[in-house]
C-alpha cells in the first residue's frame, strides 16, 4: 500500500487509516471439488500428526475465541490470565486467512475486536514494509542506527537465552519460549527491551533466537516488532523508551502468577516478593540479577546521545 506521494507508509497510524478506507474482500467459499495428485512410488512413511493443526482446527479455535473477544483490550497485556488467541500460529502457516477473521470482527462491536483488528493491520503493516524493503530482516530501517556502539553476545546472551538472567519477568518469558515455542506478546517485547538495552546486544541476534524457537515465528512479524523495541525501525518506540523489568512484571503480572508458572524456584515466594527475589530474606536457587536496570538504561542512553 502506498501514500500520496507514491512511497510506503513509514507510520503506523496513517497507514491503519489508508488500510481501513481501503477495505478488503469478503473471505472465498470452500473449494466445492479438489483435484489431488495421486500417490507414486513408495508411500512417505508416516508422521504423527500435531495436535490441533490444520484448517478445521484453525477455524474452530477462533470461532470460540472471538466470541469473547471484548474482553481483548482489556487482558492483551496480561501473561497471567493466558488470554490472548494463539492464532499467529495458524496465521503463519495460512491455516486461517486473515479475511476470515476480519470478517468475523466485523460482526462483534466491541472495544476488543477493534484492538484485535489493530492487530492485524499492525501484521500486515510489517509486511509490506519487508515486501518493500527486504533488507529490513537483518538491517535497520533507519540507517543511523548502523553507528551504535553494541556489545558481543557474551554471558549476559546466554543467561538470557537460558532465562537467568535475575530479573523473573525477562526469564518467565524466555522459559515459556524454550518449553513452548510461544511467548506471550507483552513478555517479548520486555525480553527485547532488556537484550537490547539492558545487556546493549543488537537485535538481529535475539531475532534470530526468536526464529528458531517460535513456532509463529514470521520473518516481517518477528524482524519489524524487534526493530520497533530497538528503535530503528518504521514508526519505532523511542530509544529512550525502556522497559523497566520489574515495573513491568509488577504492572501486568500483579500476583506472579506467570512467574509463578515457569519460575519454580520462586514458588514459596508470594506475588509482590517474586518480582524482586534479590529482596527476599528467603534463599532460593534463582540467580541474582546480572545486570543492575538504572546503570544499564544511563549506558543505553550515552550509547543512543552518540548517535544523534
Amino acid at each position: 500500500m502506498l501514500n500520496q506521494q507514491g512511497s510506503s507508509y513509514q507510520v503506523f497510524t496513517p497507514y491503519f487509516r489508508a488500510w481501513l478506507e481501503h477495505g478488503w474482500r469478503q473471505p472465498v467459499d470452500a473449494p466445492s471439488r479438489v483435484e489431488w495428485i495421486s500417490e507414486r512410488g513408495d508411500a512417505l512413511p508416516s508422521t504423527r500428526p500435531v495436535q490441533g493443526a490444520g484448517e478445521e482446527a484453525a477455524r474452530k479455535h477462533w470461532e470460540e475465541y472471538v466470541d469473547g473477544v471484548a474482553a481483548y483490550d482489556d487482558e492483551r497485556d496480561r501473561p497471567d490470565l493466558d488470554s490472548t488467541s494463539r492464532m499467529s500460529v495458524p496465521l503463519k502457516y495460512g491455516e486461517v486467512h486473515p479475511r476470515t477473521m476480519l470478517a468475523d470482527l466485523a460482526r462483534k462491536r466491541s472495544a476488543g475486536a477493534e484492538a484485535y483488528r489493530r492487530e492485524l493491520a499492525w501484521r500486515e503493516f510489517c509486511a509490506d514494509l519487508l515486501a518493500r524493503y527486504p533488507e529490513a530482516a537483518w538491517m535497520p530501517l533507519r540507517p543511523e542506527f548502523e553507528k551504535m556502539e553494541y556489545d558481543e553476545p557474551g554471558d549476559g546472551f546466554d543467561a538470557w537465552c537460558k532465562g537467568m538472567t535475575g530479573y523473573p519477568i525477562v526469564d518467565a518469558g524466555m522459559r515459556q519460549l524454550a518449553a513452548t515455542g510461544f511467548m506471550h506478546n507483552r513478555v517479548r517485547m520486555v525480553v527485547a527491551s532488556f537484550l537490547v538495552k539492558d545487556l546493549h546486544v543488537h537485535w538481529k541476534h535475539g531475532a534470530r533466537w526468536f526464529m528458531r524457537h517460535l513456532l509463529d515465528g514470521d520473518l516481517a512479524s518477528n524482524s519489524l516488532n524487534w526493530q520497533w523495541v530497538a528503535g530503528c525501525g518504521a514508526d519505532a518506540s523511542p530509544y529512550f523508551r525502556i522497559f523497566n523489568p520489574t515495573t513491568q512484571g509488577k504492572k501486568f503480572d500483579p500476583d506472579a502468577t506467570y512467574i509463578h508458572r515457569w519460575l519454580r524456584e520462586l514458588a514459596d515466594l508470594p506475588g509482590p516478593a517474586a518480582h524482586e527475589p534479590w529482596r527476599s530474606p528467603t534463599p532460593t536457587a534463582y540467580p541474582p540479577p546480572i545486570v543492575d536496570h538504572a546503570t544499564a538504561r544511563a549506558e543505553s542512553l550515552r550509547r543512543y546521545t552518540a548517535i544523534r
